[in-house]
């Protein structure tokens, strides 16, 4: 696929509230800032369209969006910026919202349609798809042009299930790529994993991956299915806050570097964003990290 501006990147950007015993960790995050961030991490230009505030959290949102080189289209906030407040057991998050999250809006311009229209690629993370009147503005800025969406649906700003699947639904038919989780699948659908992965390859995504934490991955390629293994790496586990959207920013910038069109291929994409899912998980935060990384780490401590 041939790249002549940024991706756009659209959804949530916000300000991530760890707690865990009397320790508290403030980190910049959100869904799909982070697969902006890690897009180009992975060398892939990309521009981030979110609600972010005019305040303090906005400040720190837009300066770590400038260190990693995203570029930021902000819709206004009158409630200021996200927040959420994640629990931590065994190194898996429990959110809560402030009620900036739970309102979250994006606006579509003329700049951000612009952007739309210039980009190989437009990726939804953390939409509110619940949101009729928004959900048809995001069809309408995408129109027919390659689209990558991962539903990523967090219950503490779940307003409506059932208009949720609806407005994800009626995109996925234009999709080059879906990313689903289990977590996806108990909570919009009460169903499993497998068993949406087809529902939304029958549905007309030219492409679905369906993620399933430890056990792997199913990739989903008109009559081709791969599967494959969580990649083993040195070291434990330590957050698993930003695998998922490692998985997601590595596969559209295969799909945006090298347009894989073979099972093969397809194989190799999946198999390098597990790979780069595995490293980011062994490091506190959500920002995507390379396995070199990991075993920069370990010669680090002395391992």
């Amino acid at each position: 696929m041939e790249q002549d501006a940024p991706v756009v990147v659209i959804g949530d950007a916000l300000i991530d509230e760890l707690r865990e015993g009397s320790s508290v960790t403030e980190l910049v995050g959100g869904a799909a800032l982070n697969v902006a961030v890690g897009l180009v991490r992975l060398g892939v230009p990309a521009t981030l369209i979110a609600m972010v505030g005019d305040d303090e959290a906005g400040q720190h949102i837009r300066a770590y969006l400038r260190d990693y080189g995203v570029s930021l289209l902000a819709t206004p906030s009158a409630l200021g910026s996200s927040r959420a407040v994640s629990l931590r057991t065994g190194g898996e998050p429990v959110y809560e919202f402030n009620a900036a999250a739970r309102a979250r809006r994006v606006e579509f311009g003329a700049a951000e349609r612009a952007a739309i229209e210039a980009a190989p690629m437009t990726v939804v993370s953390c939409f509110p798809f619940d949101d009729a009147a928004q959900a048809r503005q995001l069809a309408d800025a995408v129109g027919e042009r390659p689209l990558a969406i991962d539903p990523n649906p967090r219950s503490g700003m779940l307003a409506d299930r059932t208009e949720f699947v609806h407005g994800f639904e009626s995109l996925v038919p234009r999709c080059t790529l879906v990313k689903v989780g289990d977590d996806d699948a108990a909570l919009l659908y009460s169903s499993a994993l497998d068993a949406l992965r087809v529902r939304l390859a029958e549905a007309g995504a030219q492409v679905v991956v369906a993620t399933a934490g430890a056990a792997g991955a199913a990739l989903q390629a008109g009559g081709d299915q791969i599967t494959a293994p969580v990649a083993q790496l040195p070291g434990p586990v330590i957050d698993t806050m930003g695998g998922g959207d490692a998985v997601l920013a590595a596969l559209v910038a295969s799909i945006v570097q090298d347009a894989p069109a073979s099972a093969p291929a397809w194989a190799d994409a999946l198999e390098r964003a597990l790979r780069i899912a595995a490293a980011t998980v062994r490091f506190h935060g959500a920002l995507l990290r390379l396995p070199d990384a990991v075993a920069m780490d370990l010669d680090r401590l002395g391992t």
